[in-house]
């Protein structure tokens, strides 16, 4: 199980064995706080609990002289090593005081408990599975699958909601076995030979009901901002290994490199990605905001030859999941380049869009639902502008007719505008399973499903973008953006990245903020933008959203030829019916509509 992780941690690996309590933990190590006295897993000092973590737990200086003057001493220098005293002194509420990304294993041998716990917004993976043999849980399930005790058995309704690129909250493609979602901690205890198993959600997104939102100035607002970002790009530049920064040409990435370069106070190593294409290549705004702070700046150009063939197949291994764009196998190319340039570790600008309101989707909810005290003749200018912008990615990011759902009706008042495309997404894939596939899954509904997983406690009462916000925060942000656009394609090639937006004391504050300083008038992330306006160039200040994405397979011949030598090599008629999930027939058909 540890082996088939190895691309999470190359530079050690060690497992505690409990033969007597039939307890195991593995770890398989990134050194980058700690390097030569952190090995995993860290038993306590008076051996009560053992931990196996992955991630980094920031602020964890301040906590360690805390807990010595308590009494509290520590046998490594990892930050790891904080959450051992924190438990021993607070029980379950220690992981209030756990500042960062993280997954870990947490076993009590006082009280023959065992405790999965995963960050706040779900940037570090965990998985589990429990049969009549016990409880089995790893950083991906194909370190669940290697066990022969766990089946290896493909979800037909997974499959479905992969297909149309939204995943259910909680689950994973295979049969089984479960996500642990983020802000929760799985507790397993044992009594009288079964392990029972009890999850509780320890954190979530609150916003608070409309109109309650905090009534502090703009300025007061914008300041607030600037404070809570310095202080988390400055926590996640604490290491004992150099930091970088991914850099597009988006405000976000651009804000946390011109963070990163005033608190390190040294040019820092900036990581981008150019493209082959112009309508999608972002390099020379990066490149300017890179001269603006003095960074050293690190480019590499990615065309068909690198975004297909085994890089593809590659990048769907680790992601152990569906992906509609190619950018995860532009990051996948990226980490590797940053891996081999020296670097274990790099801060990026994931979460801002989610916080702040950045996508044209949320811009959208905004302006059809979230403003009802505006006059109608504001309303429809709003929504003409919207309908201008973004035009390359409508289909895509933007549906391109309106669909309705009734479980999301019910449950927010309206169909968020980033379920849409994927609505119509679902209408394409459905007819292409196989006929006993699409008799087992007759009565499965996969966009209620998502829906039944969202807490409808969370958008009672609330206003219509902090709805739109949340939905996607609990489905794409973790399923799709921090797994194939994050941990899962950094961590194939042992690089760490850390988003500095998704501290939790950013996103609770950001909760606060009112929706008309989030996006204010036609101008998304008004609030970051004007916190960030010191360190943006005026092109950066001044632009709209535009999302990171690989130029799609259709805009040239050589991008084109190289998806048919993947259709050639896995979804001929044969393979497909192999599979069984698909129909060959109807799944030819769509692929030759597709060619012509």
């Amino acid at each position: 199980m540890v082996e088939i992780l190895r691309h999470r941690g190359p530079d050690g690996d060690s497992h505690h064995l409990d033969k007597e309590r039939g307890v195991a933990l593995g770890h398989a190590r990134l050194s980058i706080i700690g390097i030569h006295s952190g090995t995993q897993p860290i038993p306590a000092r008076d051996e009560r609990c053992i931990l196996a973590c992955n991630g980094e737990f920031y602020d964890y200086k301040r906590l360690r002289s805390r807990l010595m003057t308590r009494g509290d001493r520590f046998s490594t220098r990892s930050d790891s090593e904080i959450a051992l005293p924190l438990y021993e002194r607070l029980g379950l509420d220690f992981v209030e005081h756990l500042r960062g990304e993280f997954a870990f294993a947490l076993y009590d041998r006082k009280l023959d408990r065992l405790i999965l716990v995963r960050d706040r917004f779900g940037i570090r993976p965990l998985f589990w599975h429990q049969n009549d043999q016990g409880l089995y849980f790893a950083s991906e399930v194909k370190g669940l699958l290697i066990n022969p005790e766990v089946p290896r058995k493909l979800d037909r309704r997974a499959a479905l909601n992969q297909l149309m690129h939204t995943m259910v909250p909680g689950t994973s493609a295979f049969d089984g076995i479960h996500a642990l979602e983020p802000g929760c901690m799985l507790i397993a205890t044992r009594r009288n030979g079964r392990i029972d198993i009890n999850i509780q959600r320890y954190w979530d997104l609150d916003f608070p009901e409309a109109g309650g939102h905090d009534d502090a100035s703009d300025e007061e607002q914008v300041d607030a901002v600037r404070r809570e970002l310095v202080d988390s790009v400055t926590f996640r530049l604490e290491a004992d290994v150099p930091v970088g920064c991914y850099l597009s040409g988006g405000i976000d990435s651009c804000s946390i490199l011109g963070m990163a370069s005033g608190a390190q106070q040294s040019p820092v190593k900036a990581f981008t990605i150019s493209f082959d294409n112009e309508d999608y290549d972002e390099a020379a705004i990066a490149k300017e905001m890179a001269d603006e702070v003095n960074a050293d700046q690190d480019l590499i150009c990615l065309g068909a030859d690198e975004l297909y063939g085994d890089n593809y197949v590659r990048t769907a291994w680790h992601a152990e999941r569906t992906f509609y764009n190619t950018l995860g196998v532009a990051k996948w190319c990226m980490s590797r380049h940053v891996q081999r340039a020296g670097y274990k570790t790099v801060i990026t600008g994931e979460g801002a869009d989610e916080l702040f309101g950045g996508y044209p989707a949320l811009k959208r909810d905004m302006f059809l639902h979230g403003l009802d005290d505006e006059p109608p003749e504001t309303r429809a200018a709003y929504e003409e502008a919207l309908h201008k912008s973004n035009e390359v990615f409508r289909g895509a990011i933007l549906a391109e007719t309106e669909r309705s759902h009734d479980a999301w009706n019910d449950l927010m008042g309206f169909t968020p505008s980033w379920l849409q495309p994927w609505m119509g997404t679902l209408e394409l894939a459905r007819p292409l399973l196989s006929d006993a596939t699409q008799e087992e899954l007759a009565g499965y509904d996969p966009v209620a499903a998502i829906a039944e997983k969202v807490d409808p406690d969370r958008l009672r009462g609330r206003h219509a973008l902090d709805k739109a916000q949340y939905s996607w925060s609990k489905t794409m942000l973790e399923g799709q953006i921090l797994n194939w656009g994050g941990d899962r394609v950094d961590m194939a090639n042992s690089m760490e990245s850390r988003p500095a937006f998704l501290d939790h004391h950013v996103a609770e504050l950001a909760t606060r903020i009112p929706p008309r300083l989030r996006i204010r008038g036609n101008i998304e992330k008004w609030v970051l933008r004007e916190a960030m306006r010191g360190v943006l160039p005026e092109v950066l200040y001044k632009r709209e959203k535009f999302a990171f994405m690989a130029p799609p397979a259709h805009t040239d011949s050589a991008k084109k030829a190289r998806v048919q030598s993947l259709l050639d090599e896995y979804a001929d008629p044969a393979s497909i019916a192999e599979a069984g999930l698909l129909s060959p027939e109807r799944t030819t058909r769509f692929i030759e509509e597709w060619q012509q």
